[in-house]
């Protein structure tokens, strides 16, 4: 197969890591830059052009699509998507992903058990948003951040209302969550890949610190989960249509609940920690999801 890889840079360890995969498989592959492309959008012939080439119609694209670049990736995918190449994650589900508070919407709506979460734009309801949430202390999440930037812990309300006005004051958005306790700092990253929780590992924050991110100096470790947690994994996965997802959960008093869903998952903290060769499992789910297309075409 012919198989483009949409990323800024061939040397990031998740991209390295699927064109080596890849290759291994026999495939050919190619690093793409999406935002060197520009594209001839028409009806009857869409069109990606890269460094002055027309690239033509791979049978395959994986996108990894980074979070400040959402807007012109998805945009690209979409014109792969017109040309009738097999996206491992549509442009639709990408966006939904990313938008934080449409996707805990979506899965709200769906039944998917998550952290009470509030969402006000004015400092004068953060009364009400707490109410809602109905405890302190609490989580405040710029809508925009990853890796746990913008992420805050308000341990009292006065904390709070100060966190929600310095952060309207620079015309963000934030989203309130409860705290749960019982987790003590950790949650887990399960790699969903089709309809299979291919590896899982568990984060834990470093001393002193709420947020488990491995960029944060987490610790991570592999980690078993239950049939409970695959199947909600798995389930906000394909509820947000992505066939290969990084997702975020905690363990709680009442069950497994959904963090956040992430449709560009990076691959090294969950190799090293599970010891599964994850990229040769995404390329293997292209293979057969590829032949199955065929068999249906």
């Amino acid at each position: 197969m012919n198989i483009f890889i949409l990323s800024r840079n061939k040397n990031l360890y998740s991209t390295s890591r699927l064109l080596e995969a890849g290759q291994k498989r026999g495939h050919i592959i190619r690093v793409i830059d999406y935002m060197r492309c520009y594209m001839n959008i028409t009806s009857r012939k869409p069109t990606v052009y890269y460094g002055g080439e027309s690239l033509g119609r791979p049978d395959a694209v994986i996108p990894r699509i980074g979070a400040s670049n959402t807007f012109y990736g998805t945009a690209v995918v979409r014109q792969f998507e017109m040309m009738n190449s097999y996206c491992v994650n549509s442009s639709v589900s990408i966006s939904n992903s990313r938008d934080k508070l449409r996707s805990l919407q979506i899965l709200a709506k769906a039944g998917i058990n998550m952290p009470v979460t509030g969402f006000a734009s004015h400092t004068k309801d953060i009364e009400g948003v707490i109410e809602t949430v109905g405890s302190i202390p609490l989580i405040m999440k710029l809508l925009q951040g990853t890796q746990g930037q913008g992420i805050v812990l308000a341990e009292t309300r006065k904390a709070a209302e100060s966190v929600m006005s310095a952060f309207r004051q620079l015309d963000a958005d934030i989203m309130v969550q409860e705290f749960i306790k019982e987790s003590s700092g950790t949650d887990i990253r399960a790699f969903v890949v089709g309809n299979t929780v291919v590896a899982a590992m568990e984060r834990t924050a470093p001393d002193g610190e709420f947020r488990s991110n491995v960029h944060r100096g987490g610790r991570i470790e592999k980690v078993a989960l239950t049939n409970e947690e695959m199947n909600i994994v798995t389930e906000a996965s394909n509820i947000l249509g992505l066939s290969v997802a990084g997702v975020d959960l905690m363990r709680s008093d009442r069950g497994p609940l959904i963090l956040e869903v992430n449709s560009s998952p990076g691959l090294q903290g969950i190799e090293s920690s599970s010891n599964v060769n994850v990229a040769d499992e995404i390329i293997s789910f292209i293979e057969q999801k590829k032949e199955n297309l065929d068999v249906q075409s």
